[in-house]
């Protein structure tokens, strides 16, 4: 039997059953991904102009078939790929039930395929199918009632995966006691139990909204309170798109490297700050909106700055992994050692570039989340710009590279090209700086996003350098490039599936940190008492706000008229909330 270091068998001799579960979610999440790379290319050169083969109506079909194939789909059913290797990897068992893994599969795949019958019937009008409800599919926007029917059963399949693996790691816990949380299996769980909050908004605004009032059930709904809810789930998926994309930088990058993770303890406080503040924030998507109070968006938009903490433990924390890797190798100075890494891997290198543009994403973000210069960019290009260096290159660009190193060990065979692997992500690179710049640059110019005509009539939008002609070309170049990367991404996925079958494709060991879990304090590891602060933030943040949207717009189902600036609750109602959170954080606590 070959190994993958020592006498230890490779992972798809350990684990055959998951490691089918985990070739089967990519399988789906890299379908999704070249139909919406297909899809994104169109809306690039259309709304530059530059080439023209649909009607601007059928722009708003594409436009949300691209952000939930790629925003939901692709990420998704890479994260259940992702979580459910280093599942039964890090705690060295396969899961409890492989029908039941199958089970939510089958159930996330099912929620896709009607949810995307539901987009894509909107290019055929007689059909009477459509779901051109974009990406952010609150109200009063309207879809097909399949279109929420196959989220809900989309959104009860993740909820299934997570049950997975949770039922995995108590039977861990069963014959392991006094050990630590090994450290894959600790982001698996604190990702999930994010999840697991974050996504009650979103189910709650589809199972007793959405779908009732698309059946004709009900006659409204009220649509701020779906907005929000919206942005309840809205704003956390982000980083539920992120964590495992951080997983891979703590537990991958550094031995690409030639090193080791710098810190474990560091890594967990991290991914346990990303419980506690991601579900929090939602209400900074909300700035313009006029029936939240003011001092709510204040407060959401402090919790938000808080936000930056873990990413800039993580910044650290790789840097200085990967820093480790590169002296190993024989790197020295204070940046030849940059020099020493394994650039011409792709799965490094890929990883290497995604955080790059993460970081410069990140700074673009911090305009996003500050509520006065916030005005200045929102509902503009800069909005798109910035969360495709996030999600379209920290998330995406995160997963091919992983999946370089990762699709060998679940198929058995060698990649099948590496050049071709390194031209991929540096075409995704590139790509990606030529059409977000130009995106970013299009906000300030107040250029908006969401619309297939950009331009007004007898109004020219100015840019202080360059011109609007440059900032077009710059965005359908870019997309033309990063579409070819996506090609070039699925040709090498393709022929390395179906390749000979090699003894060792790969060396999947990982190290161990240089700084295990053993010095840092056991509460870490106390899952329990982290999902109660959370949930005690999660109601301090939303309650108030969400009892004002209900009481002063028209009531659960709107109808009513619109609301002021500086709409507050009763002061009773306040005061109840209040000291039923702190009664709620005092039993956590205590």
């Amino acid at each position: 039997m070959a190994t993958a270091a020592g006498n230890e068998p490779l992972f798809v001799e350990r684990f055959p059953d998951e490691a089918a579960v985990a070739k089967a979610n990519l399988l789906v999440a890299f379908v999704a991904l070249g139909i919406g790379a297909f899809f994104g290319l169109v809306q690039a050169l259309h709304r530059t102009d530059i080439l023209r083969i649909i009607d601007s109506a059928d722009y708003y079909t594409l436009l949300t078939g691209h952000g939930v194939l790629l925003a939901i789909v692709f990420t998704i059913f890479g994260l259940a790929a992702f979580f459910h290797w280093a599942t039964a990897r890090s705690l060295d068992q396969p899961a409890v039930s492989s029908l039941f893994s199958w089970a939510w599969f089958g159930l996330m795949t099912t929620g896709t395929i009607l949810a995307s019958v539901a987009i894509l019937g909107g290019l055929v009008p007689n059909l009477g199918i459509s779901a051109d409800v974009l990406f952010t599919f609150y109200a009063p926007l309207q879809a097909h009632p399949i279109f929420y029917i196959g989220l809900a059963m989309f959104i009860v399949g993740t909820w299934l995966s997570g049950a997975d693996w949770f039922l995995s790691y108590r039977a861990w816990r069963e014959d392991n006691p006094d050990e630590r949380i090994p450290l894959q299996a600790f982001m698996v769980l604190t990702t999930m139990i994010m999840w697991y909050i974050a996504t009650v908004g979103v189910a709650v605004s589809v199972v007793f909204f959405l779908i009732p009032w698309s059946l004709g059930l009900i006659e409204s709904v009220n649509p701020l309170l779906t907005r929000t809810l919206f942005w309840f789930f809205g704003h956390p998926i982000v980083y539920f798109w992120l964590m495992p994309a951080y997983m891979m930088w703590y537990t991958v990058l550094p031995k690409l490297a030639g090193g080791r993770l710098f810190s474990d303890p560091l890594a967990r406080v991290v991914f346990l700050l990303f419980l506690l503040l991601s579900t929090p924030v939602g209400i900074h998507h909300q700035y313009l909106d006029p029936g939240i109070a003011e001092g709510f968006k204040f407060i959401a938009m402090t919790n938000t700055m808080f936000l930056l903490l873990p990413s800039l433990l993580t910044a650290f924390t790789a840097v200085a992994s990967i820093e480790h890797g590169a002296r190993q190798r024989g790197g020295e100075g204070y940046l030849r050692w940059l020099g020493a890494l394994p650039w011409r891997d792709p799965a490094f290198a890929g990883m290497a570039f995604a955080g790059l543009i993460f970081a410069a994403g990140g700074f673009s973000g911090m305009i996003n989340a500050g509520m006065n210069i916030n005005y200045l960019i929102h509902n503009s290009l800069w909005v798109p710009g910035h969360f495709h260096m996030t999600v379209g290159t920290a998330v995406a660009l995160t997963f091919m590279a992983a999946a370089y190193w990762l699709v060998p060990q679940l198929t058995g065979t060698k990649l099948y090209s590496r050049p071709i692997g390194l031209l991929q992500v540096v075409l995704w690179f590139v790509g990606m700086v030529f059409m977000s710049n130009a995106m970013h640059r299009a906000g300030l110019a107040g250029i908006p996003r969401r619309t297939a005509e950009p331009q007004y009539q007898n109004f020219d939008f100015v840019t202080p350098i360059g011109s609007i002609f440059e900032l077009r070309v710059q965005i359908a170049f870019g997309g033309l490039l990063l579409f070819l990367s996506v090609v070039l991404f699925l040709f090498n996925m393709l022929l390395t599936a179906f390749g000979e079958k090699s003894e060792r494709p790969v060396d999947e060991f990982l190290p161990a940190p240089l700084s295990g879990p053993e010095g840092s304090p056991r509460v870490l590891d106390n899952l329990g008492l982290w999902t109660g602060i959370a949930v005690v933030l999660v109601i301090l943040a939303y309650t108030l706000p969400i009892a004002g949207i209900i009481q002063n717009g028209g009531g659960l189902f709107g109808g009513g008229l619109p609301v002021p600036v500086t709409v507050f609750p009763d002061v009773e109602l306040v005061k109840t909330v209040l000291a039923g959170a702190l009664a709620a954080l005092a039993g956590v606590l205590l």
